[in-house]
């Protein structure tokens, strides 16, 4: 005889029966100019606030990495403000002319040419995007340290009625941080392996040997500047992305979003513009500031060439990224159940952990392909408008700023392994392990 313990659990399937919502009539109230006015202000108000207990927050993380921080924002300040200011003045800028694929696909038979010949370009652009993926996963670290009940707690926040501005500051924060020491770290071989291009143009303008450890020697001689600059740009490029996010401000009227928005594009259109000749100039050895006077002088002399190069480069890397981003909904499609964490709520990390596979082959395209295109097509203008002007380029050689680099970019490094190590013990997960309270 056998006991009802011995007995097998039996299941009776369930049909499963699909919860029937029915509709809600949602009223939409009108409201005038002024209480829109109001309501913006009303909105500034709050975001003060806000801010003031964000800051509160952050104030030990902060406090711990301000003698780090300080020098470093001393030492990478944007010392060329001065080039968007002038240029977005032009009168040129307000009658931008028409331009074609061909102004950027024309330039690639010389590219091409160039780059089988002096097959350490390709290297180079390889090179670049290397460091472009592994400063992406480094920025995974950080999402990774923000546990699953603090994205909960946001989705609840973002789900949630009344004003839904600073929900997602609890990981807007520590990421924004955490991305800009990254930024730090990938601008430096950025920069190198971008001038190491230039390097191999005018090596290869003057019939000298181009070669990997030549043009290297020549990158470093002026990496200071090249770091400087590369951080500069971009940080001002992850700005103007995130700012070209669509955004659910229900406060701020439609009138002075089209124009706060018209004016920033503006104003990045006008950096990117202005500091094309940048490059170049440092290439050739010249500082930040140098680089930033030239490069004015440069554009202002080939202004119709080098917007027309800008915008069909711009254009086609907007086509690259609009690619990534149908590649980023088909692997979320692809994820299945996956993008749900056990909570029930988004499992962030694993989203972004699958959005490296678009992301790395939108990378692979601009980095190999286009990028180096530009820029070298950018150096062969400087180098023609350094021949109208009398000027014979002549590259930098200064081992001793390739040891302070070294050295500089080193100690940066192991500043991020010393946090990636030791967060527990600075407080930095305990930070990251609870939500912001306003």
């Amino acid at each position: 005889m056998t006991s009802n313990e011995d007995k097998p659990n039996k299941f009776e399937a369930k049909k499963f029966k699909a919860k029937k919502f029915d509709p809600i009539k949602i009223p939409i109230k009108s409201i005038s100019q002024e209480e829109a006015e109001a309501n913006y202000a009303k909105s500034l108000n709050a975001a003060k606030k806000r801010n003031k207990a964000i800051k509160k927050f952050f104030s030990p993380l902060t406090n711990f990495f301000s003698p780090i921080t300080t020098p470093i924002s001393n030492m990478f300040s944007n010392k060329i403000k001065f080039v968007t200011d002038e240029i977005v003045e032009m009168p040129e800028m307000s009658r931008i002319p028409m331009y074609e694929k061909k102004d950027f696909t024309s330039k690639i038979s010389y590219a091409l040419s160039l780059g089988l010949k002096e097959k350490e370009i390709i290297f180079f652009g390889i090179m670049q995007w290397v460091f472009v993926i592994l400063g992406y996963i480094l920025w995974l670290q950080m999402l990774s340290w923000i546990p699953q009940p603090v994205w909960d707690s946001i989705q609840q926040c973002l789900d949630g009625p009344g004003d839904k501005d600073g929900c997602t500051a609890p990981a807007d924060i520590p990421l924004m941080l955490w991305g800009i020491l990254c930024i730090l770290i990938v601008s430096f071989p950025i920069g190198i392996f971008s001038a190491a291009m230039g390097t191999t143009h005018f090596l290869h303008k003057q019939n000298k040997e181009s070669t990997v450890i030549k043009c290297l020697q020549a990158s470093l001689s002026n990496a200071w500047t090249s770091w400087s600059f590369h951080f500069i740009d971009g940080l001002i490029t992850v700005r103007q992305i995130i700012r070209r996010l669509p955004e659910d401000n229900k406060y701020e009227p439609a009138a002075i979003k089209a124009a706060r928005r018209a004016r920033e594009e503006a104003l990045y259109y006008a950096w990117k513009i202005g500091t094309a000749g940048v490059l170049p100039s440092l290439v050739v050895g010249n500082n930040l500031l140098a680089s930033g006077k030239n490069s004015i002088k440069f554009v202002k002399a080939r202004f119709l060439e080098i917007v027309k190069l800008r915008a069909a480069y711009s254009t086609i890397c907007w086509i690259v990224g609009i690619l990534a981003y149908i590649g980023a909904v088909i692997m979320m499609i692809f994820m299945g159940d996956m993008i749900f964490a056990d909570s029930g709520g988004y499992a962030i990390v694993k989203i972004y952990q699958y959005m490296v596979f678009p992301i790395a082959m939108a990378t692979v395209i601009v980095m190999i392909f286009l990028r180096p295109i530009y820029i070298l097509t950018l150096c062969d203008l400087y180098s023609e408008y350094l021949e109208s002007i009398g000027e014979e380029p002549e590259l930098p050689n200064d081992p001793s700023i390739i040891k302070k680099a070294m050295i500089a970019f080193s100690l940066v490094c192991i500043l991020t392994i010393f946090i990636i190590l030791f967060r527990d013990t600075i407080g930095l997960s305990d930070i990251l392990s609870t939500p912001i309270k306003f």
